[in-house]
């Protein structure tokens, strides 16, 4: 089978490689991959700037059927459509594991980074991980079940979005279109702000039901447009991009009391003034990847069209095209790229 991996440390390093088909062991399940779609992660890999244990075939966000199934697994028959939760390893006895954060786990090995994922026409996952997707959603928008799981946990579990939540975000990519529509689908307001390069993303935020989306550069006073497109002070703002001038933006747009949620990941360290923590008691708070109990509940809003991804998704391509896709996703010229593995 053909598979996209990080072959080596160092920038780049990516290639594609012929595999054995993998045979599922016990407990375990073999998927045949229909969409995957290429993470802000997958970037960082290829730029070395996020830890993997090379050679790993890279992707998680998926979903496609299952080919095969290993000794003990039940409740799954071959051709079941599903998605997959990432962490093929945890250790399940940690305070962490305990109390549904598997994500916290230190001994929690994904895939994608430490264990072969899903840019590849077959992979291997634990059983345990499995989502049935509904019957009335396609395999390509399950794909985005990861993705939005990922902002399910980070603005319901660890910010507490609230009806009535007056909230900016910032970064109108594929994350930043998720929270948009989890900040409206929750009963809040939402003002998204990009650059100028993001023009077209900020459209489509205004198409999804932004009250506003705007240019940074054309603020020239950003606490009082945002006040008075939401009706006072935002009580949430949400950084998506991993900018550092965006993080500092929203310290700063932030009410008194408001909570800050950082969803976006930077790569590197970066410079902030902190001091509007103190000065405003801001509650700042991020987002680890998932929990399990967030993958339902996403599956329930893209089953219901709450969370729409038909629009959010710009670019299909096959594995031999990976060069394509990913110059494509670092320029920006889209919007999710998404693979098709088995074409």
């Amino acid at each position: 089978m053909k598979a996209l991996r990080k072959l080596a440390a160092g920038v780049g390093n990516l290639g594609l490689e012929e595999l054995p088909r993998p045979e599922p062991g016990p407990g375990q399940v073999l998927i045949a991959v229909d969409s995957v779609g290429l993470c802000g992660t997958d970037l960082h890999i290829f730029l070395d700037e996020f830890a993997t244990e090379p050679p790993v075939t890279i992707g998680h966000e998926l979903a496609g059927t299952i080919e095969a199934v290993g000794l003990g697994v039940e409740g799954w028959q071959i051709g079941q459509r599903v998605t997959s939760e990432t962490y093929f390893h945890v250790c399940g006895h940690c305070q962490h594991c305990r109390r549904g954060r598997p994500n916290l786990c230190a001994e929690r090995r994904s895939i994608g980074s430490r264990e072969d994922g899903a840019m590849a026409e077959f992979m291997l996952t634990p059983a345990r991980n499995l989502h049935a997707v509904p019957d009335n959603l396609s395999l390509e928008a399950a794909a985005f079940t990861e993705p939005l799981a990922c902002v399910v946990h980070g603005l319901i579990d660890t910010a507490g979005v609230r009806t009535g939540d007056r909230v900016v975000i910032t970064g109108p990519g594929p994350i930043g279109l998720l929270a948009l529509q989890l900040v409206l689908a929750s009963g809040g307001r939402a003002v998204m702000l990009g650059t100028a390069s993001a023009r077209y993303r900020l459209g489509l935020a205004g198409f999804l039901g932004a009250t506003l989306a705007l240019e940074t550069e054309r603020l020239e006073q950003p606490a009082e447009v945002v006040a008075d497109a939401l009706g006072g002070a935002p009580d949430l703002v949400v950084e998506c991009s991993g900018a550092g001038p965006a993080a500092q933006l929203l310290l700063e747009l932030a009410g008194r009391g408001a909570c800050y949620c950082q969803l976006g990941l930077a790569g590197r360290p970066i410079s902030l003034d902190f001091d509007q923590v103190c000065y405003k008691e801001l509650v700042v708070t991020g987002s680890n990847a998932t929990v399990p109990a967030a993958w339902p509940r996403a599956l329930r809003l893209l089953a219901q069209g709450l969370v729409r991804t038909e629009r959010l998704i710009s670019h299909r391509f096959g594995l031999n095209d990976w060069e394509e896709a990913f110059r494509v996703a670092q320029a920006r010229e889209g919007m999710k790229v998404m693979f098709r593995p088995g074409t």
